[in-house]
C-alpha cells in the first residue's frame, strides 16, 4: 500500500537535494563567525579593487581638470577626503555584507534542520511500516 504522506515528504526532500541542499551544506560547514568573516574579507578586497577603479575613472574623466589643477591644491586634504570616502564607502558596503550573510546562514541553517528533520520523520514512517 502507498503512503501518501511518505510520497509528499520524499518529494519534498528530493526537490530540497536537487536545488538547495549543496549550497546550504557549504554554508553549515562553516561555523557562523568563519563565515561571516570570509564573506566579508572577500567584500573589502571586491570593494578596495571597485573603489580603485572609480577613483580612476573619475580622475580620468575630468584629466585635464586635475592636472591644471593639481598644483594648486592642497595634497594631504585631497588625500585625507579620498579615504574618508572610501572608509565610508567600504562601511556601508561591509554593513550591508553582514546582513546579508546573517541571513543566507540562518536560512541555510534552518532549512538544513528541517531536512534532517524530514529524514527522522522519513525514518519513522518506514519504522511503523515494517
Amino acid at each position: 500500500m502507498v503512503n501518501e504522506d511518505r510520497i509528499k515528504l520524499m518529494t519534498r526532500m528530493a526537490a530540497y537535494e536537487k536545488e538547495e541542499h549543496k549550497v546550504n551544506k557549504k554554508i553549515v560547514s562553516f561555523f557562523r563567525s568563519d563565515y561571516i568573516s570570509m564573506q566579508m574579507l572577500k567584500s573589502v578586497v571586491s570593494t578596495t579593487i571597485v573603489f580603485a577603479i572609480m577613483f580612476g575613472l573619475y580622475v580620468l574623466y575630468d584629466f585635464e581638470v586635475f592636472m591644471k589643477e593639481i598644483y594648486q591644491m592642497d595634497m594631504f586634504e585631497f588625500a585625507k577626503s579620498v579615504i574618508i570616502i572610501y572608509v565610508i564607502f567600504l562601511g556601508v558596503i561591509l554593513l550591508i555584507t553582514y546582513v546579508v550573510s546573517l541571513y543566507r546562514y540562518n536560512r541555510a541553517l534552518q532549512s538544513t534542520k528541517l531536512y534532517y528533520a524530514n529524514l527522522k520523520k522519513l525514518s519513522r514512517i518506514y519504522g511503523e511500516q515494517e
